[in-house]
């Protein structure tokens, strides 16, 4: 990948500017944020404290340590791929709109239009899936130190909701600090994660073989009989298992709906996005290789459904398990509130260019530069999106919450795909920022095409034999609703755009003539 030295200019917030108003619009987001921050905040959404504890049970159960020890670095270097993708694009435009600016500038208003109602639901799931993984993940823990909490699924759903207002109350009144705050998350995370490993190596009496963690397979999805060797395992169960991987390395997108506000950020957020990748897919591989050799009691694990929760339990003494479970609550904390920040930025922007109903509701900002009103609606959209999650269901694994991490995979990714499409369309036409491919954008691009679309099917599909239509023991309590939900989605804009947005939705609306700059 190509790069060119940072400009040393003495003026950079200036240049940033200049560049935001030939891209259309006026500076009204501060621009303070290092390009540290602008990493941290990927690192913090992608969270390896928090996908790799709240989704393991997926991959245990769909395939086993080999979906995790192996699964984990294949995944995570096609997701590097789309990374590399995606931060040529912010580099040549560097806005809050971010996905949908760069397929509605490089396409059509209807490239823009659906890439970011994908875009939006996927953020809006994420910040869903992250704050009821981090409130599963605290009413463990207080189960854990209080005796008479029972832990139950109804105090976990309204931990949920307090957590999800307080993320949104953070975003509000913390605008002085959100950026120290992420920074800090980023340090937690590297210090959390590693103190994690140590304690898994150095604690537990027994461990499992390197050949139980590379080659032992699992198959406790329902489907296939439990067979680990017919194509039903290596064609359906095991692919369901990457969900860990995709869905835990998803949200980098926030790198650019900060850009507006990062200093130098053509080329900050632009290297942001790969790193927050790159060094979060390492990070995972060694936690998640250190939960694997803890796991000795593979029936307690089974037990639980696959949830991380139970190595740590069989593991370990009372007070490191303790010591686990709080470090990664705080660590899925840090990382909803760096979600609500990149859920809001990005309804900010699309209300900005008139797409989201009331959007002058959704646009304004407060004195202080900060887009309360979207910091609300967003957050409320998350809770109602969340909320078959007070249903238990039979099939013993939280469905509900793995279909709100379908619904951020599939929304995320296929919004991904969209610009990442029309750059190979644009070709030669394409003006880079400073941060660019090169020739090696032909090859990137299409492997990211191609995964991104081999992955929509996937995690559409029923994730327990109960959830499958027709099935004996069909329930909707068990189907993965991932499907209906963007489906919905997409089929409403869809009408709504042929009913009517198309004949006002022009993509971008400019809020500056740099002819005046």
């Amino acid at each position: 990948m190509a790069t060119t030295p940072v400009p040393t200019a003495e003026q950079p917030m200036d240049d940033d500017a200049r560049r935001l108003a030939e891209l259309g619009y006026k500076q009204e987001l501060r621009r303070k944020w290092s390009g540290f921050s602008n990493f941290a905040i990927s690192f913090s959404i992608i969270s390896i404290l928090a996908g790799c504890f709240t989704t393991f049970g997926q991959a245990w159960n769909n395939g086993g340590p080999v979906a995790i020890s192996w699964g984990w670095p294949l995944i995570s270097l096609f997701i590097l791929i789309i990374g590399f993708c995606m931060a040529e694009l912010v580099s040549a435009y560097p806005t809050a709109g971010g996905i949908y600016w760069w397929a509605a500038t490089m396409g059509r208003p209807v490239h823009g239009w659906f890439t970011g109602w994908l875009n939006l639901i996927g953020l809006v799931a994420v910040t869903a899936s992250v704050d009821y993984g981090c409130a599963t993940f605290l009413n463990l823990t207080l189960s854990a130190l209080f005796d008479g909490w029972a832990g139950t699924l109804r105090q976990a759903f309204i931990l949920f909701v307090i957590i999800l207002v307080l993320h949104g109350l953070i975003n509000i009144f913390g605008h002085r600090i959100i950026d120290v705050l992420q920074n800090v998350s980023v340090w937690w995370h590297v210090a959390g994660a590693a103190v994690v490993v140590a304690i898994l190596v150095f604690v537990p009496d027994n461990h499992q073989s390197f050949q139980f963690v590379f080659t032992e397979r699992f198959n406790n999805s329902g489907f296939g009989d439990g067979d680990i060797g017919g194509l039903t395992f290596w064609f359906y169960v095991l692919p369901l298992g990457f969900l860990l991987t995709q869905y835990t390395i998803t949200g980098f997108d926030a790198c650019a709906h900060v850009s507006e506000e990062t200093r130098g950020a053509s080329q900050a957020a632009a290297r942001g996005l790969w790193q927050s990748i790159f060094y979060s897919a390492v990070g995972g591989w060694i936690l998640l290789l250190a939960f694997l050799f803890a796991a000795t009691d593979v029936e307690a694990v089974n037990a639980a459904g696959g949830f991380s929760g139970a190595i740590f339990e069989s593991a370990l003494t009372p007070v490191f398990f303790k010591i686990v479970i709080i470090i990664s609550t705080i660590g899925q904390f840090f990382c909803g509130m760096s979600c609500v920040t990149s859920m809001s930025r990005m309804a900010y922007a699309f209300s900005r260019d008139r797409a989201v109903p009331g959007w002058r509701l959704w646009s304004t900002v407060d004195r202080n530069g900060t887009p309360v009103n979207a910091i609300i609606g967003a957050t409320l959209a998350g809770l109602v999106l969340t909320l078959p999650a007070l249903y238990e269901s039979s099939a013993g694994i939280p469905i509900a919450f793995y279909a709100v991490v379908s619904v951020a995979v599939l929304g995320l990714y296929l919004s991904f795909l969209i610009p990442i499409a029309l750059r190979l369309r644009m070709g030669d036409r394409f003006v880079p920022g400073p941060w660019t491919l090169g020739r090696k954008y032909k090859l990137l691009g299409w492997i990211a095409v191609i995964e991104i679309a081999i992955i929509a099917v996937y995690f559409v599909l029923p994730i327990v034999p109960s959830g499958v239509p027709g099935n004996d023991e069909f329930t909707w309590s068990a189907v993965n609703y991932a499907p209906l939900a963007v489906g919905g989605v997409l089929l409403v804009v869809a009408v709504w755009w042929y009913a009517s947005a198309r004949k006002w939705f022009t993509g971008p609306v400019r809020t500056v003539d740099e002819r005046r700059e």
